[in-house]
């Protein structure tokens, strides 16, 4: 690796850090306290500083294992801003603003190349097939599902809390993905990228389950 790749890595890797551990803070403390928000922030900005870093080094070696990184950032930071972006729309008549629509476009793109790189795998016979699909389905999925909300009318409501809640979760999932793929090398590979999404999914729609019931109002008005 050059100079320039070696430093790229290390501020991906300190970024990494910083935003495991913040966004660990975001999800222990009262939603919407001004911890919860300061330790938001430093997640946000931790994860934009991943993201980036991760298209650096695609662009300084596009080698293939890079592509797949890549993609993987661009899917994973959608749920970030897209779960910080929820913040700004809370009212009814706030729509998406063309950077909404471009994040959207990106992620569906992501994904159906990540499709793509794992139906190639699977043809070969590469087990690692397994992730990029699950991946894969998981961007395009989502992008279709945002584009259609998109063209949609707003209604007055509180969903804007509980997306808040899903997409910060999803992108905390592929924190703690990233993290794993790295270091739980006691792990088959594929079991070391999907387990986060698999213990993750669950507690993510239990949290929102809990929130509808009750606690969703209080929290969320201290989030207005």
């Amino acid at each position: 690796m050059t100079l320039v790749e070696d430093a790229t890595l290390g501020v991906h890797i300190l970024a990494g850090f910083a935003a495991l551990f913040a966004g660990f803070g975001a999800i222990v403390t009262t939603k919407g306290g001004r911890r919860h928000r300061r330790a938001g922030r430093i997640y946000v900005a931790g994860m934009t500083v991943v993201a980036v870093t991760s298209l650096a080094l695609f662009a300084l070696a596009p080698t293939r294992g890079r592509t797949f990184l890549a993609l993987v950032a661009v899917f994973s930071y959608y749920f970030v801003f897209s779960g910080d972006r929820v913040l700004s729309r809370k009212r009814p008549t706030d729509g998406p603003e063309p950077l909404d629509w471009v994040a959207v476009g990106l992620l569906t793109a992501a994904g159906v190349g990540l499709l793509a790189m794992g139906a190639l795998r699977f043809l070969a016979g590469d087990g690692f097939a397994a992730v990029m699909l699950v991946f894969g389905a998981a961007g395009t999925g989502f992008g279709v599902r945002d584009l259609v909300t998109f063209r949609r009318e707003r209604a007055a409501s509180r969903e804007w809390f509980f997306e808040h809640i899903g997409r910060m979760g999803g992108g905390y999932i592929a924190t703690v993905t990233a993290f794993s793929s790295v270091n739980f090398d006691f792990l088959p590979t594929v079991a070391a990228w999907l387990w986060p999404t698999v213990v993750g999914t669950p507690l993510i729609v239990a949290a929102i389950r809990k929130y509808r019931r009750g606690p969703s109002s209080g929290a969320a008005s201290t989030a207005d």
